[in-house]
């Protein structure tokens, strides 16, 4: 059978969600595509290269038909925007923001979308330095968020943790009660991160 990296990403995703990171091996993914671990190395060296290959394939999910703003839509809209595509295509694998994090992503893709919000935020008024921060900024919070929310996937909020003494940490100790700080509803947790973030590349924008 003949592979190529779009096989090898398809059958590699297909194992990440049934096995999660820990079980993805090389042998894994020969095995799935019928054939020997040497051809599978032939394209991809080792497992960090395989799961390069996977954070690409996971970008350019997230950055299909992405465009400039149109009309009427404003740079924290089309940020938002953006950060909340990237942490649907990270959610719809198993440990799909672990494989993105640290990887090398080099897909066309992410320099069109880098390119973009760049742009974006230099119509805006932000000299291309403080773009750059802004937008790295809010991309470690997504990749950084969702890492967590997926290890957090299916838990039910436990109240107070043992440990967490009420009389000497009330305010802590409410928090959990009232709220949990590991909040399931996640959407609300990540649309509020992303609000401060937001507004505050806005207060900062050519200081």
């Amino acid at each position: 059978m003949k592979i190529n990296l779009e096989s090898i990403a398809r059958t590699a995703l297909e194992l990440l969600d049934e096995s999660g990171l820990d079980g993805l091996t090389m042998r894994l993914v020969a095995t799935r595509l019928n054939v020997h671990t040497s051809a599978l190395y032939w394209h991809v060296k080792n497992k960090q290269q395989l799961l390069d290959v996977l954070a690409n394939t996971i970008f350019a999910t997230a950055a299909e038909g992405l465009e400039a703003p149109r009309a009427g839509v404003d740079w924290q809209q089309w940020l938002g925007d953006w950060a909340r595509r990237l942490r649907q295509a990270m959610l719809a694998h198993q440990d799909g923001a672990k494989v993105f994090a640290g990887s090398n992503i080099t897909e066309p893709a992410v320099f069109r979308a880098t390119e973009l919000a760049l742009r974006t935020l230099q119509d805006a008024g932000f000299p291309v330095r403080q773009a750059a921060r802004g937008v790295a900024a809010l991309l470690h919070y997504t990749v950084g968020f969702t890492i967590e929310e997926q290890f957090h996937l299916g838990a039910s909020p436990d109240g107070v943790p043992q440990g967490v003494d009420g009389a000497r940490f009330p305010l802590t100790a409410q928090a959990y009660q009232d709220d949990n700080l590991f909040d399931t509803d996640t959407d609300d947790c990540f649309e509020y991160g992303l609000t401060v973030i937001l507004a505050g590349m806005n207060v900062t924008r050519a200081s």
